[in-house]
Formats: structure tokens, sequence, C-alpha cells
């Protein structure tokens, strides 16, 4: 029975993987594309992208979880800088992304000042309320709140010598009532509609710093939104015994807040959910994937393991214990066995301006893809 299982396996992913990478190829140079400036909060990023998504869903001819609507809207609070993002250190113009970025909980501020070292990393221009600090590497973030001074990261290897002198124009625009929309479907199972495996993937990223730079989020998580989307349009195609649930939740990089909203107002039962699994950045996986929340669900791990082995799709599955670091945690808490998987090697990249379509290798996306239909199908049986 288990070798039928495995040789079914091969037999649909053969059939559908060159299709399936060609998809999510052109689905990742969608999401990353300038003109969804990096799924975010400026130039109407996170809702275009959500209108993509929610476009694919009905073109594979999926079901609204709640009947009705595919989007989930909530709203919150954040900061964001839609326009100016202009910085010069001692006669040099910095370039936004490669050389610097401002804290995501700056607030914006014209100044032109001497800066004061305080110590090896940090200068200080107090009467303004500029904090500047030399970093190795830039990684932003998204802020809900905004601090009553401007901090900016520079680049080491941007400067030649210790910053002595600032000039800077930077405009943030604070959002309390920021509206963003998880986005949801489904598949009706074929014998046991009423249990469901739930896919999830966040779909937005940080944006656009600025008016002319923004960050592509291609393995964060444009990666898990083109498996995910390319995983529903396999399942609409072929119709499994569960019914099969696909979620793309808003605001994961503002606090897991989407994924916090749908547990507090499920769009359909939490208790039908037989399991979970949410994918983010699995764009690499040259030297495997890791699993959180293994050590929870130690009997679903051993059977993701044994699909693994026999098929040899990833070279090593390696366990974690329970993390609130993706938009599996508010599931597990609500009682949902839930796993959250990510894939790693390949880019560096991450929260920076090079995480790119280009740089993504998409290197166990096959393999990936033969797992999940493998250890989806096994959880049915």
């Amino acid at each position: 029975m288990r070798k039928l299982l495995i040789i079914s396996i091969w037999l649909i992913s053969a059939n559908c993987f060159a299709q399936d990478l060609k998809y999510a190829r052109k689905t990742l140079n969608t999401l990353t594309s300038k003109e969804l400036w990096g799924r975010g909060y400026t130039k109407n990023g996170m809702a275009k992208a959500a209108n993509f998504i929610e476009s694919e869903f009905k073109s594979f001819g999926l079901q609204p979880m709640d009947g009705k609507d595919f989007k989930q809207p909530f709203m919150f609070s954040v900061n964001t800088f839609p326009d100016k993002m202009k910085l010069i250190i001692d006669g040099k113009k910095l370039i936004p992304g490669n050389d610097f970025i401002v804290h995501q909980a700056s607030v914006g501020l014209k100044a032109k000042t001497d800066l004061e070292q305080k110590d090896s990393v940090n200068f200080l221009a107090a009467s303004s309320r500029i904090l500047v600090t030399l970093e190795d590497k830039l990684t932003w973030s998204v802020s809900q709140k905004v601090e009553d001074y401007t901090q900016i990261l520079i680049k080491k290897s941007a400067l030649s010598s210790i910053p002595k002198n600032i000039v800077i124009d930077i405009e943030n625009q604070f959002i309390p009532d920021f509206s963003a929309a998880n986005i949801a479907g489904f598949i009706k199972g074929t014998a046991k509609p009423d249990s469901t495996i739930v896919i999830t993937a966040h779909y937005d990223h940080l944006g656009g710093m600025g008016s002319e730079t923004f960050f592509p989020g291609a393995n964060d998580n444009g990666s898990g939104v083109s498996f995910l989307l390319s995983l529903a349009k396999h399942y609409a195609k072929n119709p499994p015994k569960y019914s099969i649930a696909f979620i793309c939740f808003a605001a994961e990089e503002a606090g897991i807040l989407g994924s916090k909203y749908f547990t507090e107002n499920p769009l359909i039962p939490l208790d039908k959910i037989k399991f979970l699994i949410n994918v983010d950045m699995v764009g690499t996986g040259e030297t495997g994937a890791t699993v959180v929340n293994a050590t929870q669900y130690p009997k679903e791990f051993k059977l993701l393991n044994k699909v693994n082995e026999e098929g040899q799709f990833l070279v090593k599955i390696n366990p974690r214990g329970k993390a609130a670091n993706s938009d599996h945690y508010f599931f597990t808490e609500k009682g949902v066995p839930a796993f959250f998987m990510y894939t790693q090697g390949g880019i560096s990249a991450y929260h920076d301006v090079f995480d790119k379509p280009q740089t993504l290798p998409f290197t166990v996306y096959e393999n990936l893809f033969k797992l999940f239909v493998g250890f989806n199908q096994s959880l049915m049986n």
C-alpha cells in the first residue's frame, strides 16, 4: 500500500511539475514586482497583492471559506515611509536600502546638524533627536508605533570614516487604522468534507521605504505564496478526500496579526481542522528543511519523515520545538495541530532589498511539492 502511495505521488508530480514550476516562477515575479511595491503599506501594495491572490483562487475554482467572500478584512496600526528618504553623511549621498535604512519606528525629520560619537557604532545629534548606528548588515522590519526620535542605520562599508555631519529629509506617516485582509478559500472534500487540511502562508512583506525603494520579499514570503497557489491549483484539479483550505495571511511582518485575527474570528470551526501546515521562506533547500512544532506533534512528524525517506525528497528535515515565529502559532494556541516549515541553505538575503526573485533557486521545489502531496495523502488515510 505504501509503495502504491509513493508511486502515485511520483506519477502526479511527473505529470504536473514542469507546468507548476513555470507557474510558481511567474507568480513569484508578479508578487515581487514593482507594481506590488513590496506587498506592504504604501502605494497600495498589500491590497494589490490581495487582489491578485483572490483572482487566482477564483480562476482555480476555489470556494470562499465563509461562503461569501475570499477576503477577511481587519485593521491595525502601522508606521510608514511613503515619500522623502534623503540622507547625506559628510557630503556623501547615501542610497536607501543599499547604504542605509531608517528604523521602522522612527519619526520623520528634516535637519542638518553635526554628530557626536557615543561609542564605536553609535553617533548622536541630541538637539535634533537623531541617532545614527553603524551596522554590518541592514535588516528592516515593520512597526505599529512611532518613537519621538529618528534612528538611521548605516552599512559600515558605505562610509570611509566615522560620520561627523548629517543632512536628513525623511517623511513618515503613521496610520492608526490601516486596512488589510486575509485571503481564504477551500476545495470541498470528496469523502469527508467536514475534515479539513489547511495550508497557510503570509503574503505581506515590508513594502517600501520612501518613494523609490521597495523590498521585493522573494523568499520571504513570495516563495511560500507561490508554493501555496501551486498546491491550490493542483488540488482544484484533483479534489482530495478531505476538504483542503488555503489561507494567505496579511500583517505577519507586523506581528503575526492576520493569523491572530483569523483564530479569534474563524471562518470555519477550528476543531474541524485535521492538520495545518504553514510555509514561509521555502525557496531554497540545499541543506534540507526545518519543522517548528515537530516535538509537539511527534506522530505527524514521524509520518512526514517516513514519506520523505521513502520518496527521498529532502536531504534532511530538522525537528524544532514550539515557537511563536510565524502564522501557525495562534492556531497551536487554540488547539489546532500545526507545523511550520521553512527550507534552508542557498541565499542569505532576509528583510533587505536583495531578496529578489532572480536570486531564488527554488532548489527543492519539485520534491517539496511531492512531499506535501504525500504527507497530505497520508494524513487523509
